[in-house]
């Protein structure tokens, strides 16, 4: 009988003698090779020792590797979608925002005051959406994460902007993007009404975009061959939002700017000097323009050309800017009327203003209720493992057991 070391105990080897030729000729049926039997008398042993051993800690995980897997990260802005074949979220990562708020397949059954729909379009001075919070008095820089469509036009299965929100419009058409400009009443948007505001775009600092999975659409460029029925991907865009003004501007993906017109690291100093407009109340109108500088982008008083440096926030608020844009020229501008031009509108009225007092509270609450909905499932996840292990614990060492009875019989038979 021979003796072998293992884990610091000492194993008996009863089955290390291979049987004789003769053996093997009066049972054909068995195609052990000799080399093989006491390889299998070892482990007939030897395993349910080890499993045994391994299941009786009570954090038991099964001993299983798998071969590493990932999804390679693609930023929305290197994204592209047909509009007639959108997935249900654009935005199908899990980062450290989460994962999207709303969704993007919009229709008829989305469209309302509680729609989540991210899908946004700029078409015209009829037919443009904003970016606004899902939640009654919210703050743009607390929200841009989740914010929602909100349009002038039915049909999209978007909420739709309240009649009285738009108190000017002005939608204008350059050689290399187009762009919708004016008055808001936020609030009726769910922005609070004292908002100052900030950036939506398609990059924020996870490059996942602001709103996560926020696309925009529109058939507006000259490169869509004037095909109002055919929807180009707004690859660059921006949209600010607050101080009671709104700018989207949309730029063309065939222009070889569209990125440097709709420059998006400039989210401190808003409309003003990113969609440098009119801003006129009371005026709607359709107008030809000019491309504007690319934003940050000046010519001083000595004709010196300059990019401005837009300070970090740790320095607190900006207070000064070294320049005023330059509005570009505009032609052929077509007035319009608003009752005209958002006859299917709701009335306007702003949500939760007899039970919000304090802008976010109702993102708030919204944020609690997803915390609590994963806490609880992370405490069933944990019940539910822990429930698994002990299953395996009672469960593998048997089957061990029961494994190397097998192969002792296997073998003697």
């Amino acid at each position: 009988m021979q003796h072998e070391e293992f884990n610091g105990e000492c194993i008996h080897s009863n089955f290390n003698r291979p049987p004789s030729a003769a053996t093997f000729a009066s049972t054909p049926s068995k195609a052990y090779p000799h080399e093989m039997l006491p390889l299998l008398a070892y482990f007939s042993v030897t395993v349910p020792l080890v499993i045994a051993q391994t299941t009786s800690s009570a954090s038991f995980s099964p001993v299983v590797t798998l071969p590493a897997t990932s999804t390679p990260f693609t930023p929305l802005a290197s994204k592209r979608f047909q509009y007639t074949a959108l997935p249900y979220k654009v935005d199908t990562d899990n980062g450290e925002r989460g994962t999207q708020f709303g969704y993007n397949i919009c229709n008829a059954t989305t469209e309302g005051p509680t729609s989540l729909c991210q899908t946004a379009m700029i078409n015209s001075l009829e037919d443009f959406c904003l970016w606004g919070p899902p939640e009654p008095n919210s703050l743009i820089g607390d929200t841009e994460g989740e914010a929602v469509a909100w349009c002038t036009k039915p049909g999209r299965g978007t909420r739709l902007i309240p009649q009285g929100a738009l108190t000017g419009v002005q939608f204008m058409r350059t050689p290399d993007y187009v762009q919708v400009t004016g008055r808001i009443r936020q609030e009726l948007i769910n922005i609070a009404a004292s908002d100052s505001g900030g950036e939506m775009d398609p990059h924020g600092a996870d490059r996942r975009g602001n709103p996560l999975g926020g696309i925009l659409f529109s058939n507006a460029f000259p490169s869509n061959g004037g095909n109002l029925n055919s929807f180009q991907q707004v690859v660059e865009w921006h949209n600010f939002m607050g101080d009671g003004l709104f700018c989207l501007k949309a730029c063309d993906p065939a222009g070889a700017n569209d990125d440097r017109f709709c420059e998006h690291i400039y989210d401190r100093i808003g409309c003003w000097r990113n969609a440098p407009a009119a801003y006129a109340e009371g005026v709607f109108e359709t107008c030809d323009g000019d491309n504007q500088d690319f934003p940050g982008i000046y010519t001083g008083s000595d004709g010196v050309v300059s990019t401005y440096s837009q300070p970090p926030e740790s320095l607190g608020p900006i207070t000064t800017v070294p320049y005023d844009p330059k509005i570009p020229a505009s032609s052929n501008c077509v007035p319009g009327v608003s009752s005209v031009l958002y006859p299917a509108l709701p009335s306007g009225s702003i949500p939760g203003a007899a039970s919000s007092s304090t802008p976010s509270a109702a993102v708030s609450r919204t944020s609690n209720a997803a915390s609590s909905r994963a806490t609880t499932s992370a405490a069933a996840a944990s019940t539910t493992s822990a429930n698994t292990n002990s299953a395996l614990i009672q469960v593998v060492p048997q089957a061990a057991a029961l494994f190397g009875a097998l192969l002792s019989v296997m073998y003697l038979v």
